[in-house]
């Protein structure tokens, strides 16, 4: 099989000729160990570790980030010897450390929505008219996806992610209960965009998957209530994905840390096809929601710590997992999240090779 053929039979559930081998990756101190380990400094990730090739579109359709058009200039807003505080691309005042900004979370200070009238400011950055300027030159992008046995994926931003972007985790939740109208007004935004973008790139250029940034879920739970995503989110879900599929996307998978279990039956009714990571520490059970959800995609669920480990601790973590998946064909493997700064480069290659040893 072609990567291409064996993503998308992972994504329908269907036997593949050997796992689909992809990685999150690194982090950046993670990387930065690894180079005094021996790893290459210009080594691109997946080539070197042998990974499926995977093409990634890169345009203006944000995913972590919102789909502004044009961004937020980043702005510092005050610094100390400690700290620094700006304001980033997506409008959002924050407080990070200088040292260790990749192992700990900024302070989010501001949001750029707190009531109608930012919404009505922002709102030009988020016109569905400008569904061209954000894809730019085709060209490039006609070459990025011209081999057909690669798989192409496009990033978005999610329709939790980006009103929680725009109005904070706090904001979200006071909106769905003092203004429920404003909250529908900004899906409706988010829906009428991403429709635009996706039939005008899927015009130009062919695209397999959609993946939907979210993190909508912590350690104990979703962000926001099955009842509340069910009333606001559910229905631009299945209206962006049945646009999808008539576009000829295939599949879509949803990105959520986290314990996701009581959001899982939304995506699934919305047709999503896959999700990631499957937290080992949040409690995903990766048997339990394989049982409830025989025909879901399901992208990591090794556990990331368990590398830093030794090596017996690594086998038997990975076959645990591989174990449960034997005979079904939709299992991707991967850790449940990007590595760690305590796994060293031997340790992670051992990893892959434990891996490795079930496509045989």
């Amino acid at each position: 099989m072609t990567s291409r053929e064996r993503f998308l039979a992972a994504l329908r559930c269907t036997p593949t000729d050997r796992r689909f081998r992809y990685e999150h990756g690194p982090w950046p101190s993670t990387h930065a160990r690894w180079e005094q380990e021996g790893y290459p400094r210009d080594a691109e990730f997946g080539k070197y570790f042998k990974m499926d090739p995977l093409v990634r579109i890169m345009i203006q359709s944000g995913f972590t980030d919102s789909p502004y058009f044009p961004k937020f200039d980043e702005t510092t807003l005050d610094e100390t010897a400690e700290c620094r505080i700006f304001r980033d691309g997506d409008g959002i005042h924050k407080m990070e450390l200088k040292t260790g900004r990749d192992t700990s979370m900024p302070q989010f200070i501001k949001f750029p929505v707190a009531d109608r009238a930012d919404w009505a400011a922002i709102r030009q950055r988020l016109n569905p008219a400008d569904g061209a300027a954000r894809i730019g030159d085709t060209e490039p992008l006609r070459r990025q996806c011209a081999d057909q046995t690669v798989p192409t994926l496009l990033p978005i931003c999610g329709v939790f992610g980006h009103p929680r972007n725009l109005l904070g985790d706090e904001g979200l939740a006071f909106v769905i209960y003092d203004d429920p109208a404003l909250l529908e007004e900004i899906l409706e935004n988010w829906l009428d965009l991403y429709i635009t973008l996706i039939r005008q790139l899927t015009s130009a250029v062919r695209v397999d998957a959609l993946l939907i940034w979210e993190d909508m879920c912590y350690k104990n739970g979703p962000l926001i209530s099955p009842e509340h995503f069910r009333r606001f989110m559910l229905t631009p879900y299945k209206k962006l994905i049945a646009c999808a599929r008539a576009c000829g996307i295939a599949s879509v998978i949803v990105d959520t840390d986290g314990d996701c279990r009581k959001m899982i039956p939304l995506f699934v009714e919305a047709d999503v096809n896959c999700l990631l990571p499957f937290e080992a520490q949040c409690g995903m059970k990766l048997d339990e929601i394989h049982a409830a959800f025989p025909k879901l995609c399901i992208l990591g669920g090794m556990d990331k710590r368990v590398l830093a480990q030794d090596r017996p601790a690594i086998l038997n973590e990975v076959d645990r997992v591989m174990r449960l998946f034997e005979g079904f064909g939709g299992y991707i493997p991967t850790l449940d999240h990007t590595v760690p700064p305590n796994v060293s480069l031997d340790n992670f290659k051992y990893y892959l090779e434990c891996v490795r040893r079930y496509e045989t």
